[in-house]
């Protein structure tokens, strides 16, 4: 067996959906919890010199991993989750969860990321996807990013440098991984008006999103003078089931793991859903939730996934 012990915690023949969101997934070769950035390049570097197709990830919460699993390394970051901060600015590692550090900013009495509270994916996903929500994203407060190329080289890139757009940057073309990222944040709004705001964001969020079902957050990214749940839901697809896997009744732009659905089942519903929408108003929907492992879906690392 390769000896990827001596870079973190390491998992044989896991079942990858004890760590996805959607509760979906095959087994894993290897996962591995590096305990540091370095840890994670030496593994990286082991990974390439053995040939073994590796897969990084934040937290697991944007994908959907095949039946079959993913025949190779698979290194989940939440490990590196550190947090700092220095005047206004806060320095976080790319494991960190985005609620995570929305509570942190929050502690410290700087607003600006109110917005992340509830989004469950991590730092390093977020940034490389620019999250948004709310009439805000990441580009507005990212001000630095660290990053690792696809020769294990590290940069070090501004704002302007990483290309922000809708659910882009120049991390994701590229397919850098996110070691961590500088925030700058706002003062002069007390702890309780932060609080208010993040409270009323993730109300909204939970009365209209099911965060009581497994799912890999929206499904489809939101196209150009549409929204993806108002089509889907125009097209008389609420509450659709297919296997374990359902168009969620709360909102239609989720695909949610009802009953033990399988990563069949999802792919098959969202080609129904795809096909449906597009034959009648002519809109393709590309889905925004990454597929791994099995005969399509990613067979090496992209960058760290981001979810909402």
């Amino acid at each position: 067996m390769i000896n990827f012990r001596d870079y973190g915690r390491l998992l044989v023949d896991e079942p990858l959906n004890k760590h996805t969101t959607f509760k979906i997934g095959g087994k894993a070769k290897y996962v591995l919890f590096p305990n540091s950035e370095e840890d994670l390049i030496k593994a990286l570097k082991l990974a390439r010199g053995e040939n073994i197709k590796y897969l990084v990830l934040g937290r697991a919460s944007n994908v959907l991993v095949d039946d079959k699993g993913f025949n190779g390394l698979v290194l989940i970051l939440k490990s590196l989750d550190r947090l700092t901060i220095k005047d206004n600015k806060i320095t976080a590692a790319c494991g960190a969860g985005l609620r995570e550090l929305a509570n942190f900013a929050l502690e410290n009495s700087l607003s600006g990321l109110e917005f992340a509270h509830g989004i469950p994916g991590s730092v390093g996903g977020g940034v490389i996807m620019n999250a948004g929500a709310y009439d805000s994203e990441m580009k507005n407060f990212v001000k630095r990013v660290r990053l690792l190329d696809k020769d294990l080289n590290i940069l070090d890139l501004s704002n302007e440098e990483m290309d922000f757009g809708y659910r882009h940057s120049l991390a994701q073309d590229k397919g850098y991984i996110v070691l961590s990222a500088v925030f700058e944040l706002k003062r002069g709004v007390d702890y309780s008006g932060i609080k208010e705001k993040m409270d009323d964001f993730f109300k909204r969020r939970s009365s209209k999103q099911p965060l009581e079902l497994p799912s890999a957050g929206s499904t489809f990214r939101r196209p150009e003078g549409y929204f993806a749940g108002k089509l889907i839901d125009d097209c008389g697809l609420r509450g659709l089931r297919h296997g374990g896997a359902m168009v969620s009744e709360k909102h239609c732009g989720f695909i949610v793991n009802y009953n033990k659905a399988s990563s069949k089942d999802v792919k098959e519903l969202i080609e129904m859903v795809q096909k449906v929408v597009y034959d009648r108003y002519k809109v393709k929907l590309v889905p925004e939730v990454k597929f791994i492992g099995g005969d399509n879906g990613d067979s090496c690392n992209n960058g760290n996934e981001w979810s909402r």
